[in-house]
């Protein structure tokens, strides 16, 4: 089994494979090109990202500069997703984002993993664990998310914050590791001002 067959199946492979870095430099092209353009090419960005992701939903926006391993290939966004400048998709698999979800400044999403042996890191090999963000979450500056997390519905996931595990809809959660901090009610704002 080659390298390409193994990106989504959870299975070490060979990330340099020449048909993996093959197909990899043809989305990074259209990475550098979305980069490229100016603030006043929303319709040019716009027809980009419909090249660039494996899905997304209407009236997205993603703020330049975007980093991300595979372009955006593997990822799934859907509607009304904002993502500020600086975020970092680790796009080695699929990352799911789910509709209106907001994403402060320098987020951090990786879905890809390297193998605790020492032989084989030596050898550069890896392998990926997709990445669920739900619909309605907000995860603020600075934010890392790590490989194989979801993240639920309405959820906050606090600045600074490294997701290491699972956090369930509807929770406020912050710090390092993350760890729930509170529900949210819908009343919640009102409460507090």
């Amino acid at each position: 089994m080659g390298s390409w067959t193994k990106i989504h199946t959870g299975e070490i492979y060979d990330p340099m494979d020449g048909e993996v870095a093959e197909i990899q430099r043809d989305c990074m092209r259209r990475l550098y090109e979305f980069n490229a353009t100016g603030p006043d090419e929303q319709e040019r960005r716009n027809e980009l990202m419909r090249h660039m992701f494996a899905e997304i939903g209407e009236d997205c926006y993603i703020e330049p500069p975007l980093r991300a391993n595979w372009g955006g290939h593997f990822v799934h966004l859907g509607d009304r997703v904002y993502c500020n400048f600086n975020l970092t998709l680790v796009d080695d698999t699929h990352i799911y984002i789910g509709s209106c979800t907001m994403i402060g400044p320098n987020v951090v999403i990786a879905a890809a993993c390297h193998p605790e042996a020492p032989r084989l890191r030596r050898k550069g090999l890896q392998y990926n664990k997709p990445v669920v963000v739900g619909e309605n979450v907000w995860i603020g500056s600075g934010a890392i998310i790590l490989p194989g997390v979801t993240i639920g519905d309405n959820s906050i996931i606090g600045a600074g914050s490294v997701v290491t595990r699972d956090i369930p809809a509807n929770v406020v959660a912050v710090g390092n590791p993350c760890r729930v901090l509170r529900e949210i009610k819908e009343e919640s704002y009102y409460e507090s001002h």
